[in-house]
């Protein structure tokens, strides 16, 4: 499938749960490649926060973000709507630090981002495909959370509060697709007991029984009645038969293991990858929720870095050490790749095999060889090099010039008799003549080098 954003900006007001102000949330449209960006437009510098799980601070109450001391809380029933509509790029804009709570569920959201239109963009989609079980236990509260293979992304969440007026609930989901109809309009919750303590903590300022499920699990004393009238500015407060605060009807009779289910997806949204596997979670929460996703975003890195590139260096290539050299201005002895054997629209890999005659290992170092870190990120360079050229229709007349080089880390030595396998992957579209790519190089089958690479080519004056 395509990556898919929104067609126009789209906007929503309400006030936050926990601080009670007033705020007005923004969608706005982004390019392929961006995923969930929060911006803080009250703050000077509009400084952005990604929905990245290395950024959770707090998930006290909800899951919160921050990065250099900005933050962002409660974003989860945001990113679930995003999620469940299968929009892949947002630009997320808060003039407060905390998200509309609207009526407690992702439900308001999911309408503003169908009211802006979805709109499909030419990028693929990059799922991270479950092929293995992963989990993650919490020994103290005997929380468990795991993703086992499947061909779509499904959950299931089965909690158990133990109280007589909520007990044992579940709910799943077989395709994303179904979370608009059945899980988006699940509301917050939370039982008496807590909401006690939240109020005498000066916390859920924006709180009324239209925005949160209150399970009475105790008994509701006259001194506790009316500080609930008081903060919930209601005359009466009453429990109904089914042991939930007057004023709201549930939309589910398992609306709160729904809720459970419509969190764990925006929590799970801070890897930062879609998902083609199932996802089944026992007594979930945002912290074991959001330290499951920081471990599979680690684990998706890491595969995504040690994937070697599946080469079959018999095979005849795209492009031979001559027709190099026709498209780059490089020669002996600083020509360092030998051929090319995929190359699109976004990537590129070639191929040097090192061998003892290489001129560099004269010097480095006599008596115990290695090649120098500097060549393999210009060999990688190279290659990149060739992605750059294969945009113009005369690339003899063009050169290449470096403008930045970033987090370099060199993994493994090269040696004589070592094959270097390079990949050059486009981080954002060419434009200008100027190329922003991710280069991996790869030898006996590991990583090696990696480098984020940028640079610009120019016209020659000879040309």
């Amino acid at each position: 499938m395509k990556q898919q954003t929104i067609k126009r900006e789209v906007s929503l007001k309400g006030v936050g749960l926990h601080t009670g102000k007033e705020v007005e949330l923004t969608f706005k449209p982004a390019p392929a490649g961006h995923g969930y960006v929060f911006k803080r437009k009250d703050l000077e510098g509009q400084p952005l926060i990604e929905a990245d799980a290395s950024y959770v601070n707090n998930t006290q109450r909800g899951t919160s973000l921050e990065k250099n001391g900005v933050q962002i809380l409660t974003s989860e029933h945001v990113l679930a709507a995003c999620v469940g509509l299968q929009i892949d790029n947002l630009l997320i804009e808060l003039n407060a630090s905390e998200p509309p709570i609207m009526d407690g569920s992702s439900k308001y959201f999911v309408e503003a981002l169908e009211e802006a239109g979805i709109e499909e963009q030419e990028e693929e989609r990059e799922y991270y495909i479950v092929k293995e079980v992963i989990s993650y236990k919490d020994e103290e509260t005997g929380s468990e959370i795991m993703l086992v293979p499947s061909e779509e992304y499904q959950v299931t969440t089965m909690v158990d509060f133990g109280t007589k007026v909520l007990g044992t609930q579940n709910a799943s989901i077989d395709s994303i697709k179904e979370f608009k109809k059945e899980i988006a309009d699940s509301r917050t919750f939370s039982f008496l007991h807590e909401i006690e303590m939240l109020l005498d903590n000066g916390l859920i300022r924006g709180g009324d029984l239209n925005n949160a499920i209150v399970y009475v699990d105790k008994e509701l004393s006259k001194e506790t009645m009316g500080k609930l009238q008081q903060v919930f500015n209601k005359e009466s407060i009453s429990v109904k038969p089914n042991g939930i605060l007057d004023n709201l009807t549930l939309h589910h009779p398992n609306e709160a293991a729904r809720h459970k289910l419509l969190d764990v997806i925006g929590d799970l949204a801070l890897i930062g990858t879609p998902i083609k596997g199932k996802v089944i979670a026992n007594k979930p929460g945002h912290k074991i929720n959001t330290e499951f996703a920081k471990r599979v975003a680690k684990k998706i890195k890491l595969e995504r870095r040690n994937k070697v590139p599946k080469i079959d260096l018999n095979t005849t290539p795209l492009m031979d050490v001559n027709q190099i050299m026709k498209m780059l201005p490089h020669r002996q002895p600083m020509l360092l790749i030998d051929k090319i054997f995929e190359l699109s629209e976004t990537h590129v890999t070639g191929v040097k095999n090192v061998t003892m005659n290489e001129e560099f290992f004269k010097g480095h170092f006599p008596g115990a060889p290695v090649m120098p870190g500097v060549l393999i990120v210009e060999a990688m360079a190279q290659t990149g090099g060739i992605l750059i050229l294969s945009t113009v229709p005369d690339p003899e007349n063009y050169l290449t010039y470096f403008m930045k080089i970033d987090n370099v880390k060199f993994k493994q030595k090269v040696v004589p008799g070592d094959t270097l396998i390079f990949k050059c992957d486009l981080i954002s579209p060419i434009r200008r003549g100027i190329c922003h790519m991710q280069g991996y190089a790869y030898a006996n089958g590991k990583l090696c080098a990696e480098a984020e690479l940028m640079a610009q080519i120019v016209k020659s004056k000879e040309s």
